[in-house]
């Protein structure tokens, strides 16, 4: 019986090996349809315009048939390696049961031994079944967690350096400009042959508002991301008063910063966490004045539970002036000394567009803003106005200078205005 035991762990441990590679490849389906569904389920108002449920019940039906087959190749091989287990032990057993009854009836053996025996067969052999299932268990669980044990490998490479110069930077910001692109250059990981920016310089100085245009991926949005360190510049160094921002904390960094993006972000809570997040520790009377300064307290307070109204995933039950009015209430909240504005007027109508500019002009007063925008009319009071093109900076000045000697902001100007 103690030989058969080394020759059990044979099947267990090509069985558990199979079984731990179906339960990783079971992981990586039921979270593909976990993605599918939840981006069909978000986006059903697209699916039932262009009339593809049909077509997208299908589609789930085959990615949910995928993972069901996976999940039967490992129930499969664990039932093999299950019953391979079960058919050893109890063939040992038996040989011992022939050899054992063979010695009884020569003599050699009394009864009362054989049983003995017998009962010690049957707890080794439930003792390595059990074995046998926990082992089967932990090879399904090891499987399922590769994938988040290599996420867990992952090390960023955006990190806060060890030692930071975040205690020097109010006091920089009287002597140094708000912010500095010295020489940067810049390529995306998955584009690495095309530089998003071309050794770029640009200076921004201290409450000044200024102007990003130019055509589509120009490099504008990249500027953004570079300063709120999402990446890092190829090369190059971007300067915040006078520091560099790799030797600042990214906390010190970002809580400089208030982003408004053309889309706004809501979270499926009501409307007091989604301005607060701009500040946790505010209290309600700060939301409330945020909200007033944003022009939302006036439609907050005709909703049913006004503050405490749930919004729904994403904000759904806003509209997009609605939604863009109580992002713009979270920036307001978390008062940054650099504002940064994504085209965060350019996906409204009219009346939207009005109260939204009046709560930015509230916000950009006595602070450093910088501003991406399509449309030109949004900006034409701008300090100074960056046109850019191909990831370089191809001239600056004010809208009428650079209307009159630069061909493709005027070309921008001309194409836009005629049309409007």
């Amino acid at each position: 019986v103690v030989a058969c035991v080394p020759v059990v762990l044979v099947p267990m441990m090509i069985f558990g090996r199979k079984v731990r590679k179906l339960a990783s490849s079971n992981q990586d389906a039921i979270a593909d349809i976990s993605t599918y569904a939840g981006e069909i389920i978000q986006n059903i108002k697209v699916v039932q315009s262009y009339s593809h449920e049909e077509r997208e019940k299908a589609a789930f039906s085959e990615e949910t048939n995928k993972a069901f087959q996976v999940a039967k190749s490992r129930i499969k091989q664990r039932s093999f390696l299950i019953a391979a287990v079960i058919f050893l032990t109890f063939s040992a057993i038996s040989v011992m049961l022939w050899v054992g009854g063979s010695d009884v009836l020569a003599g050699t053996m009394t009864g009362g031994e054989l049983g003995a025996f017998v009962f010690y067969a049957i707890m080794v052999a439930m003792s390595v079944a059990t074995v046998a299932e926990v082992y089967g268990e932990l090879q399904r669980a090891a499987g399922a967690a590769a994938r988040l044990l290599e996420l867990l490998a992952v090390e960023s490479m955006i990190k806060s350096p060890d030692t930071n110069h975040d205690a020097q930077l109010e006091a920089n910001k009287l002597n140094h400009p708000a912010i500095e692109f010295n020489e940067v250059s810049f390529h995306y990981p998955s584009r690495p042959d095309k530089a998003a920016l071309n050794t770029l310089n640009l200076q921004v100085k201290q409450g000044q508002t200024l102007a990003i245009v130019g055509p589509s991926g120009a490099g504008k949005t990249t500027l953004f991301e570079l300063l709120q360190r999402f990446y890092d510049p190829s090369s190059g160094s971007i300067s915040l008063a006078g520091i560099n921002i790799k030797a600042l904390s990214l906390d010190c960094l970002r809580q400089q910063m208030g982003m408004v993006a053309q889309n706004p972000i809501l979270f499926s809570s009501d409307v007091m966490h989604n301005i607060r997040y701009g500040n946790p520790s505010a209290s309600d009377e700060q939301v409330y004045a945020a909200a007033k300064y944003a022009h939302a307290d006036e439609f907050i307070s005709q909703l049913p539970d006004g503050y405490h109204s749930f919004l729904g995933e994403q904000g759904v039950r806003l509209s997009g002036g609605q939604k863009q009015r109580i992002v713009l209430a979270r920036a307001i909240l978390k008062d940054p000394a650099i504002l940064l504005l994504d085209e965060a007027t350019s996906a409204l109508d009219a009346q939207s567009e009005f109260h939204v500019q009046a709560a930015l002009e509230h916000l950009m007063k006595d602070r450093t803003t910088l501003i991406i925008a399509h449309r030109l009319a949004t900006v034409k009071h701008a300090d100074v106005i960056v046109v850019m093109d191909k990831g370089e900076i191809i001239a600056t000045g004010t809208h009428q200078q650079l209307f009159e000697t630069n061909p493709l902001y005027k070309q921008l100007c001309e194409l836009q205005f005629n049309r409007d």
